[in-house]
């Protein structure tokens, strides 16, 4: 395949499903497996490329959304799977992978950064969520720094560093405050969304960003919005007055489908 660059395709990004594809010079991997494989084939297809393109997948943390396809993954593709140590044998993993997982796991390193592919490396930070542990990623491909949060209740001192040195960053943007509010969902289940080791609001993922907000920022994706209590529209908005008078290119990334493939 001709290189074409640094590349992501967000495959699905929301509480339905989470599956992010990336690639360099030196191969292409996934960030979680909430889709199916042949959604993930289908998708691909569009863009000529070819399942065997794959080479590794990273994993965020143990909820079904991140997971739930991570068994056929691994039985099929037979690629290496990085998890961190803390969850490398959760029950949920065990749920969702049974014993495919055992001849494809590689261990995250607990401090510094993996190889995962030739010119790739990912450094896990971690991230305050309600699974068994939550990681985002620091990624370098080729010369390109990103950075990954998708599920994150409360922004840190950690996250805020790699990303004030990423050119792409992905974050997640999960609900307006209003919306939730007087949504549909109990109060229990608001109070765990709010509470710190739940989702990113809107007006908390602009704060972050303004605080991140650099000159060499390019890209700036907002993940894992809400269906019931968030809009892109809203989404956008938030964000854009926290950018200001910036040509970060902003995009909102959709839930149950998958994006264009962007050139970072």
């Amino acid at each position: 395949m001709q290189d074409k660059g640094v590349r992501m395709l967000s495959l699905s990004s929301g509480s339905n499903g989470n599956c992010y594809y990336f690639e360099g010079s030196g191969g292409a991997f996934l960030v979680d497996a909430g889709v199916s494989l042949r959604a993930l084939k289908a998708a691909l297809q569009t863009y000529g490329i070819p399942l065997e393109r794959i080479g590794a997948v990273l994993v965020t943390h143990d909820h079904s959304d991140h997971i739930r396809n991570l068994g056929s993954f691994c039985k099929k593709l037979r690629i290496p799977v990085w998890v961190h140590p803390r969850i490398r044998h959760s029950t949920p993993m065990g749920w969702m992978t049974g014993q495919w997982l055992d001849p494809v796991a590689r261990l995250l390193p607990e401090n510094g950064a993996a190889d995962i592919l030739p010119g790739i490396s990912a450094r896990p930070f971690d991230v305050p969520h309600d699974a068994t542990h939550t990681v985002g990623y620091a990624l370098e491909i080729d010369d390109s720094k990103i950075v990954i949060m998708t599920d994150v209740g409360a922004m840190t001192q950690e996250a805020l560093a790699y990303a004030k040195e990423a050119s792409t960053v992905i974050v997640e943007a999960n609900y307006d405050v209003a919306m939730l509010a007087s949504g549909p969902y109990p109060p229990e289940l608001q109070a765990r969304i709010r509470g710190g080791h739940g989702h990113l609001s809107n007006n908390e993922c602009a704060a972050a960003v303004k605080e991140f907000a650099h000159e060499g920022l390019r890209n700036l994706f907002l993940c894992h919005l809400s269906a019931h209590n968030n809009t892109p529209e809203k989404a956008l908005e938030a964000v854009s007055e926290a950018l200001g008078e910036s040509d970060v290119r902003l995009i909102a990334l959709p839930r149950t489908e998958p994006s264009a493939m962007f050139e970072l």
